[in-house]
């Protein structure tokens, strides 16, 4: 257990001390924090208002404008749980590209500690730094109003965001085993950079086609993005339903839910909560059964 302790510590330790990576991990999420101070707030209030129509009066502003923020957060936690753990694991290749592999694999390590290795570190970090987002988004938005979320609530999102930390660290471990380059790992982040579409953080996935939905939902970090809205936004959802006081029959609390994707929608059927969690569990293992299974032939010598 010493090598693959000291193995996860060197990884860990190389992720931050690149500032620059550290960086560029946060690069969707600081597009997305953008966007919303620029476009998206205004959009969301706008939707959320027409759901209401007539039932506007009743709700307070300041609820409304607390969802929005929630959603925002939401947004930036799904997305830093897809390219926090790819840059995590780019350690891989450069290691490969600078031959450090070869001194690795010459050591009595065996291979799965060496695999696991960069398995554990790519969790470890990519779970820092999104579970002190989670911390710094909660703590900030709990100045503004109240959020509505029990205790209970917030330990179940920093399980949830360990849970797509491991899930997108286990799917992006197949993928970084076929790049020999950093160039090449480096082109394939510009297209993660497009991950706020997949989970809905700049427009609501009810918002595609069937086709579109169901090929965005079976992406894990869409389904664990809607976990987090479960358990971040249904508090404060009630609440404004509460508001209400059932005149509207909970039209609007079941509008809202499908319009912000409080539940995945997969080839036109709709996930429970208890069905997206087990089907990013399932996800994970399979993803970790196939990094097995390439590693041990992409390094046969």
């Amino acid at each position: 257990m010493q090598g693959l302790i000291g193995l996860t510590r060197r990884n860990v330790k190389i992720y931050f001390k690149d500032i620059s990576s550290v960086l560029f991990s946060l690069l969707t999420s600081i597009i997305v924090f953008a966007l919303y101070l620029l476009f998206l707030k205004g959009t969301f209030i706008s939707s959320i208002e027409d759901t209401m129509q007539d039932l506007k009066s009743l709700v307070n502003s300041d609820d409304i404008e607390m969802f929005v923020n929630t959603i925002l957060l939401v947004g930036i936690l799904g997305s830093a749980t897809i390219t926090i753990p790819y840059n995590c694991l780019i350690t891989i290749v450069k290691d490969r590209e600078r031959k450090v592999d070869y001194d690795i694999l010459a050591t009595p390590v065996k291979r799965w500690q060496v695999i696991l290795a960069y398995l554990a570190a790519a969790v470890i970090c990519s779970f820092i730094m999104t579970a002190s987002l989670l911390t710094i988004g909660l703590i900030t938005l709990s100045m503004m109003g109240n959020l509505h979320v029990t205790a209970a609530g917030v330990a179940t999102a920093y399980l949830i965001i360990f849970m797509g930390c491991l899930s997108s660290s286990a799917l992006f471990m197949t993928v970084v085993l076929f790049f020999k380059t950093s160039s090449a790992a480096g082109a394939f982040f510009g297209i993660l950079s497009a991950a706020g579409f997949v989970i809905g953080a700049y427009i609501p996935i009810s918002q595609f086609s069937s086709g579109v939905q169901t090929a965005c939902n079976l992406c894990p970090a869409s389904q664990v993005t809607a976990l987090l809205r479960n358990t971040l936004l249904t508090g404060i959802a009630d609440e404004m339903n509460n508001s209400i006081g059932g005149v509207d029959g909970g039209a609007f609390i079941t509008s809202i839910k499908e319009a912000m994707t409080f539940n995945a929608s997969v080839f036109g059927q709709s996930m429970s909560v208890n069905s997206m969690g087990i089907y990013v569990l399932a996800f994970t293992a399979v993803s970790l059964m196939a990094t097995i299974f390439l590693y041990t032939r992409v390094y046969k010598k």
